[in-house]
């Protein structure tokens, strides 16, 4: 995309530029955000933006659309699992970028931008001048974030990422599963943290602009963001020379702190993290003054090196109760629990329907239920939009940017929408 006069914005105010807030407005009403984005890390950080009340368009190709689109169908053709996830409450603006009619409208949008977020392939935005620092060179106010896998200045920077390959280059997989069997995590934890240190950058970039009406060029990459959640498992190694081993559903770090199956078939969690708690498991628990009092047992140090036979004495203890008796006596004695559930299992968790955490969003192809963003606040209202079908919005978004019912017309003939 070549950058024209008419569209480069003057040197930024000093004056602070606040969101279009009134009473029980959302924090970030009146907020513009354009995202050039698919799969997971992008769209999750401006569908935060958008639960925060910014209006955000999600610039599409007008053939396919997010690749997150039809993933696997799991809601319909055009509404798989991911992009039901991430894309509620965002304009599809789907536009042919090769046509310089497409590309001008474009540029008018991105001229009313507050942010802009794109995690394409390596190269790609540039090769558009949608790079973060093309961005805010011709619009200085914009906050503009480039996601990408591996960031600039490094051997693998030229690589394509997906989440798995970054949570096996980061060292993620080598601690998850069991020994001799790495396992990737059930969850994108490299996407959901490159999304997530997007969306605090965003944030705090937004708030240094309220005193110098200044933008920001932001480079966010997956690979740092697994890297800085690996900090525990780098400062043990670094710090102690072991390397760390997958421990399954436990920790490395404290023990007892594992799953154990119970009297009536399930899986029950549990964990202690202090000498009181242990003490409290072993006589309240498994009622052995014996354990209690046994010096090899005394620390978690020494816990955590005994692990499996600990597990033993707890395994016998989980086998002699149901579930349900196993949680209470654990309550009564203040030892953390848990079930281990399964996706279906949470879908229907009473903790979630007690607090009435689920709404209805529209799609496509009917309402479907999703659950409400984490923060509680009495003041705030999410709005849970809707989830648009490819170019849902091009039509409206065109006409905001001046175009004619003629123009739209010729815009459809020659398939630029």
């Amino acid at each position: 995309m070549t950058t024209s006069a008419s569209t480069t914005e003057s040197a930024p105010s000093a004056e602070p530029v606040e969101p279009k807030a009134g009473p029980g407005a959302l924090p970030l009403a009146g907020l513009l955000v354009v995202g050039f984005e698919q799969a997971v890390a992008a769209p999750l950080a401006t569908r935060h933006l958008a639960d925060f009340g910014a209006r955000v368009i999600k610039v599409e190709n007008p053939n396919g659309g997010d690749m997150a689109r039809s993933y696997d169908g799991a809601w319909h053709d055009e509404i798989g699992a991911h992009f039901a996830w991430l894309n509620r409450g965002k304009e599809s603006f789907a536009v042919n970028l090769r046509d310089e009619r497409g590309a001008a409208a474009l540029e008018e949008l991105l001229a009313k931008a507050d942010v802009v977020v794109q995690n394409l392939a390596p190269g790609a935005a540039a090769r558009r001048g949608l790079a973060a620092e093309q961005l805010v060179e011709r619009f200085p106010r914009i906050i503009a974030v480039d996601i990408s896998g591996y960031g600039d200045g490094g051997p693998l920077s030229h690589k394509r990422a997906y989440d798995l390959l970054v949570q096996s280059e980061s060292g993620s997989c080598a601690i998850t599963g069991h020994e001799g069997h790495p396992a990737k995590a059930g969850i994108p934890l490299a996407d959901i943290g490159g999304g997530m240190y997007t969306l605090t950058s965003v944030l705090a970039a937004l708030h240094a602009r309220t005193a110098t009406g200044r933008g920001a060029a932001i480079q966010v990459s997956l690979f740092d963001a697994a890297v800085e959640w690996m900090g525990y498992a780098l400062n043990f190694t670094m710090g102690s020379g072991l390397v760390q081993e997958p421990n399954g559903v436990s920790s490395p770090a404290v023990s007892p702190y594992g799953n154990y199956r119970t009297k009536d078939g399930q899986v029950l969690v549990l964990g202690t993290t202090n000498n009181g708690e242990w003490q409290r498991l072993a006589r309240e628990i498994l009622g052995s003054a014996d354990l209690a009092e046994d010096k090899r047992f005394t620390e978690n140090d020494d816990r955590v090196r005994r692990r499996a036979e600990l597990d033993v004495h707890l395994a016998a203890w989980a086998r002699s109760v149901t579930l349900a008796d196993a949680r209470d006596q654990l309550d009564k004695a203040g030892i953390g629990n848990a079930r281990l559930n399964t996706v279906p299992d949470v879908v229907d968790h009473p903790h979630l329907a007690a607090r009435d955490r689920w709404r209805e969003v529209a799609t496509p192809a009917g309402p479907i239920r999703a659950v409400l963003p984490p923060p509680v606040n009495k003041d705030w209202t999410f709005p849970m939009g809707d989830i648009p079908a490819l170019g849902a919005h091009t039509t409206s978004i065109l006409t905001e940017l001046g175009r004619t019912p003629d123009d739209l017309a010729a815009l459809h003939a020659d398939g630029v929408i």
